[in-house]
């Protein structure tokens, strides 16, 4: 059975940084579009940022570029949403998902999906 799980979430303060980890059993993340999407109390999921596996183009929402990078660790099969500069309003349960082929293109369609770790930023 595959299993998307992430983790590094947690509270810091307006300014700090966080690094989230996505990692999968029975998935080699290579092969797969990887996203990190957003929950806000109240508030739809939203994409966060999307890695794709063919070429390696990487997509974000425009409230989180130059301060949010996703990468990806061949090695390790994992993938990683380093957040920095946060802000209050990154306040949200994130969560990492994967889509393999074929993708729907910027992670519009994902098929796994981890429970989400919760991050919240203090002003």
């Amino acid at each position: 059975q595959v299993q998307v799980a992430e983790s590094g979430g947690g509270l810091v303060q307006s300014g700090g940084s966080l690094r989230l980890s996505c990692e999968a059993s029975r998935l080699t993340l290579d092969y797969y579009d990887i996203g990190w999407f957003r929950q806000a109390p109240g508030k739809e999921r939203e994409g966060v940022a999307c890695l794709g596996s063919t070429d390696g183009t990487t997509n974000y929402t425009d409230s989180v570029k130059g301060r949010f990078t996703i990468s990806r660790d061949y090695e390790k099969n994992m993938v990683y949403l380093q957040m920095n500069n946060l802000k209050p309003e990154d306040t949200a349960v994130y969560y990492c998902a994967a889509e393999g082929p074929p993708y729907s293109g910027n992670c519009r369609i994902m098929e796994y999906w981890g429970q989400g770790t919760q991050v919240t930023v203090s002003s």
